[in-house]
């Protein structure tokens, strides 16, 4: 399975490259304190290494991971610059056709809407192109800015799940969010669109 480079200009997903190492340290370690409250407790996702070889070994794995069928990881630009992340990942196929959504984005480019039209395009591609039948978001009850990304977008809160993934030193309950295939039958991006043009004109 491939990533292909999706447009919904000035907003973009395209393949991670191991050219992004060096730009990918600099953004996470410059956003560290953006992200650490709301990031896995996980090595492989460092927020504050100064050394270039976790982000080497991080690219890898996802392109590896891409290959296998089990991720879609992308970064997301804005006017071409890299802005920040959007991976499915946790794809399972058989009868489940599912996937987990995680996205973080460089605090400097956040509140413009990048992430949700990076999200509707990605929800449209796995759905439409790829096949897939279910994606969904965990998401910490306190993180009111991510929450807002999938509730803008149309997914369903599930409910929480009791002390789900290790963040920032402890296990944290999560609020699961959804969409399946049937819910956006036209595509999502068509509806996000249509949504931002509402909002900007004051309907």
């Amino acid at each position: 399975m491939t990533e292909p480079e999706l447009l919904g200009a000035p907003v973009a997903l395209r393949p991670v490259r191991m050219s992004d190492a060096r730009t990918w340290r600099e953004i996470r370690v410059r956003n560290a304190p953006w992200l650490r409250p709301w990031e896995p407790t996980n090595p492989e996702t460092p927020l504050h290494r100064s050394s270039l070889g976790p982000y080497v070994s991080l690219v890898r794995t996802m392109r590896r991971e891409a290959r296998q069928g089990i991720a879609l990881p992308w970064v997301v630009t804005y006017g071409g610059d890299f802005a920040g992340q959007l991976t499915i990942g946790s794809i399972v196929w058989g009868s489940s056709r599912s996937g987990q959504v995680g996205y973080w984005i460089d605090e400097r480019f956040a509140g413009r809407d990048i992430i949700p039209t990076a999200l509707a395009m990605a929800v449209d591609h796995c759905f439409a192109v790829v096949g897939m039948h279910r994606l969904e978001a965990s998401i910490r009850p306190e993180n009111v800015a991510s929450r807002r990304v999938v509730e803008k977008l149309g997914f369903r809160d599930e409910g929480v799940r009791v002390r789900q993934l290790h963040i920032n030193g402890a296990w944290r309950d999560h609020v699961c969010y959804a969409v399946t295939a049937e819910e956006v039958p036209h595509g999502l991006m068509p509806r996000w669109r249509s949504s931002l043009a509402a909002s900007r004109s004051g309907a």
